[in-house]
C-alpha cells in the first residue's frame, strides 16, 4: 500500500494484521497488539502522516461477524427493522353485535354504545339495525335518574348503592353524562375513576359519555345506549346527569324513577322550592348523613320534607318525600332501595309506571323528529351558503331576527322543491 493513500473498506476489512505498520510495510517497534482487545480489533494500515512518528493514535479497528449468531438467519435481510403490521380490529356485522350483546360481551356493548355515539351517517344507519334487532329484549330493567348539585357525592353515592345492589343479585349499568365545554367541545369523562370498586365488578357496567351540545347532555344517543344496555341483560341502569338546571326535564323524560340528591345548609326554604329540580323529584336524598354532619343531616331532611308540602308530586299518585343517607356508612341505603321498589310496585298495580313508560316513547319519537329537521336544515348545501348572508345583514342591523327566520325558512322550503 502506498503513503497517504486511504484504503478501500474491502481491503480495511480483509486486514488481519493487529500491528499498525508505515509506509514501507514494516512494523515499528511501537506497533503492538492491544492487549485488551486482543483478538477483536486490530489497528489500521492507513493512519495520518503525523501519527506516524509516535503511538499517540489510538483507533483500532473492530472485525467484522464472519458467521450469523443468536439464531439470526444468514442473510443480512435480518437488519432491517421489522415492521409489524398494524392488526386492524374485525368490522362487526349486525349479527355479531347482536349475539355479542345478547350473550353479555362488555366489549361489544362498548362497541355498539360507540355507533350510537358517533355522528357519523354509516354509523348511525347500522347503530339502527342493531337497537331495531334488540328490541325485544329492552324494556325490563327498571330506569333511576340521579342528579344533584356538583359536590353532592353523586359518584360516590352510585358507586355504593351499584355495589348494594349487585350484592342483593342485581346486574347493574351505569350511564354517566360528563359535560362538554363549550370553549374546548373536550369533556374529562373522570367519573369512572370515582366508582373504583364498581368499575372492577363483573356485574356491572360503567360507561361515561360526554354531554355533547345537547340540553343536559341527555337526548337520543343516552336513550340509545340505555336500551343496549338492557339488551344485555342488565336489571337496573342508573343514569348520573351533568347537574342541576333545565337538563333535569329531560332526564325526567327517560327513566321511571328521578332522585336529587342534596347536601346539608343548602339554603333556606323559598330558594329550595325556586329551584325547580324539586318538583321533578320522586325521592331526595340528603346525603353524607354521617359523623358530625348527621344531625345537619336530618334537620335538613325535615326543611325538605316541609317545603313538598308546597310542591306538587311529580309522579301521579306518589308522595315524593326526603331521606338521609350515608355513602360512606352505608346507612340508609337500604330504606332508599325500599322506597324505589314501593314506588315500582305500586307505579305497576295502578298503571302510572306503564302509562309513563308510553308516553315517554312518543315523546322519543318527537325528540327524534326534533333532531332530524335541526340537522336536515343546517347540514343543507343551500342554507350553508345562504346562512353567512343572512346572519351578516342581522349584525349589520338590516333584517330583523325574524326577518331573518322567514328568509331562510324560504330558501330551505324551496331547495326541497
Amino acid at each position: 500500500m502506498t503513503d497517504n493513500k486511504r484504503p478501500t473498506p474491502d481491503e480495511l476489512r480483509n486486514t488481519q494484521d493487529a500491528t499498525f505498520t508505515t509506509g514501507e510495510g514494516k512494523a515499528p517497534e511501537l506497533g503492538v497488539k492491544n492487549a485488551s482487545t486482543e483478538g477483536s480489533t486490530y489497528r489500521p494500515d492507513w493512519v495520518p502522516e503525523e501519527a506516524k512518528k509516535d503511538d499517540t493514535y489510538a483507533c483500532h479497528v473492530m472485525k467484522g461477524v464472519k458467521e450469523m449468531h443468536d439464531g439470526l438467519l444468514s442473510s443480512s435481510a435480518h437488519l432491517a427493522p421489522a415492521v409489524r403490521p398494524v392488526q386492524r380490529r374485525k368490522k362487526l356485522t349486525v349479527a355479531d353485535y347482536v349475539r355479542g350483546i345478547e350473550q353479555g360481551d362488555r366489549v361489544i356493548l362498548s362497541r355498539a354504545i360507540t355507533l350510537v355515539e358517533s355522528n357519523n351517517k354509516d354509523h348511525f344507519k347500522l347503530a339502527q339495525q342493531v337497537l331495531q334487532a334488540v328490541l325485544p329484549r329492552t324494556g325490563k330493567a327498571l330506569r333511576i335518574g340521579i342528579t344533584g348539585v356538583p359536590g353532592a357525592g353523586k359518584s360516590t353515592f352510585i358507586e355504593a348503592f351499584g355495589n348494594m345492589l349487585i350484592e342483593a343479585g342485581y346486574k347493574v349499568a351505569v350511564l354517566a353524562v360528563d359535560p362538554t365545554s363549550q370553549v374546548t367541545k373536550g369533556s374529562i369523562l373522570g367519573d369512572k375513576t370515582r366508582m373504583e370498586t364498581l368499575t372492577k365488578h363483573p356485574e356491572a357496567y360503567i360507561r361515561p359519555s360526554p354531554a355533547g351540545g345537547t340540553l343536559g347532555g341527555v337526548a337520543r344517543k343516552s336513550r340509545e345506549t340505555m336500551l343496549l344496555c338492557e339488551a344485555a341483560g342488565y336489571d337496573i341502569i342508573l343514569v348520573e346527569t351533568v347537574g342541576v338546571g333545565q337538563s333535569e326535564v329531560t332526564v325526567r323524560s327517560m327513566v321511571d324513577f328521578f332522585m336529587l340528591i342534596v347536601l346539608t345548609g343548602a339554603g333556606d326554604e323559598l330558594q329550595g322550592i325556586k329551584k325547580g329540580v324539586m318538583e321533578l323529584a320522586d325521592a331526595i336524598v340528603v346525603n353524607k348523613a354521617d359523623g358530625d354532619n348527621l344531625k345537619r343531616a336530618l334537620i335538613a331532611r325535615s326543611d325538605y320534607d316541609r317545603m313538598l308540602h308546597y310542591i306538587r308530586p311529580a309522579t301521579e299518585k306518589w308522595k315524593t318525600q326526603a331521606y338521609t343517607c350515608s355513602a360512606v356508612t352505608k346507612d340508609g341505603l337500604d330504606e332508599l332501595w325500599d322506597v324505589i321498589q314501593e314506588f315500582t310496585e305500586q307505579g305497576k298495580e295502578n298503571g302510572v309506571f306503564l302509562k309513563r313508560r308510553q308516553e315517554q316513547s312518543l315523546r322519543w319519537v318527537r325528540d327524534m323528529i326534533d333532531e332530524h329537521l335541526h340537522n336536515l336544515f343546517f347540514n343543507n348545501v343551500v342554507i350553508q351558503g345562504r346562512m353567512g348572508e343572512v346572519e351578516a345583514a342581522v349584525l349589520d342591523g338590516e333584517m330583523s331576527e325574524s326577518q331573518a327566520v322567514e328568509e331562510l325558512i324560504g330558501v330551505f322550503d324551496k331547495s326541497l322543491q
